[in-house]
């Protein structure tokens, strides 16, 4: 009977070690396996890092660069143009035309005319998890424009927080809400009334219809409108063609700089 479990010993012995010794090369593999799924994390993680902030830096230099060129395009549209400062209204209307700013004012001290508006770039953003994709920088800025004594057009462009473009950035909101409502308003309810109840249903004062006027098929609305963070204003003139008696037109709207 020793003999026979003497051997039966031995061969369990052995056969634990063959478990340990696989248990140990499973272990190690795992150990190995590991390593190299954290360090191509690790590596992936670093590396999207990199590509979106190179992608994030040049999306912000071509808003720069887009700011920028929007500033010379404009002074050198005025300087092609009949306007000057004693027409406002017609200086205001060039660099809206070529910034569409939400908000251009004229400062008659300084003979400067200021348009504070937004502009954005898209990147596409690398990202190893669902989620990624394009996204978009946003940068605040004011254009300066004015003429130097030679009365050569001159523009400055200076960045500004993102708290300074939020009135704008809503102005331009109202008012293409604005243009929609009048758009869609039947022609004999283009009144001052009409069109205050139309804008300002609620009575908000987000909007002020100062002046109506019909000339011939045209109805021209001067239209007050206000931000509601801060005491920021406005003025578009709301112009829509009257086809008919009650037929809808599409509107357009431009600044002005008074009501």
């Amino acid at each position: 009977m020793e003999p026979d479990q003497t051997g039966h010993t031995v061969v369990t012995g052995q056969t634990n070690r063959r478990v340990t010794t696989g248990c140990l090369t499973i272990l190690i593999a795992l150990t190995v396996v590991l390593g190299t799924v954290v360090s191509w994390l690790w590596y992936r993680h670093w590396h999207d890092e990199n590509v979106n902030s190179e992608r994030r830096e040049k999306a912000l230099a071509q808003v720069l660069k887009q700011a920028r060129a929007t500033a010379e395009d404009t002074s050198r549209a005025l300087g092609t143009s009949d306007a000057t400062e004693a027409h406002a209204d017609a200086v205001i209307g060039v660099i809206w035309e070529h910034s569409k700013a939400p908000v251009i004012t004229y400062d008659a001290s300084r003979h400067e005319f200021t348009a504070t508006a937004a502009a954005a770039a898209q990147y596409t953003q690398e990202n190893m998890l669902p989620g990624g994709g394009p996204i978009q920088v946003t940068r605040c800025f004011s254009f300066t424009y004015g003429q130097d004594p030679s009365r050569t057009w001159t523009a400055r462009v200076s960045e500004r927080t993102d708290v300074a473009c939020r009135p704008s950035t809503q102005i331009s909101s109202r008012v293409r809400q604005a243009q929609t409502r009048i758009s869609s308003m039947y022609a004999e309810d283009l009144t001052h009334e009409g069109i205050q109840e139309a804008l300002d249903p609620t009575g908000r004062r987000s909007f002020d219809v100062k002046n109506v006027v019909r000339e011939g098929d045209t109805t021209t609305a001067s239209v007050l409108v206000s931000s509601s963070e801060t005491a920021v204003e406005q003025c578009y003139h709301f112009t829509r063609p009257v086809p008919g008696d009650e037929g809808h037109g599409s509107s357009t709207a431009v600044p002005t700089s008074s009501c």
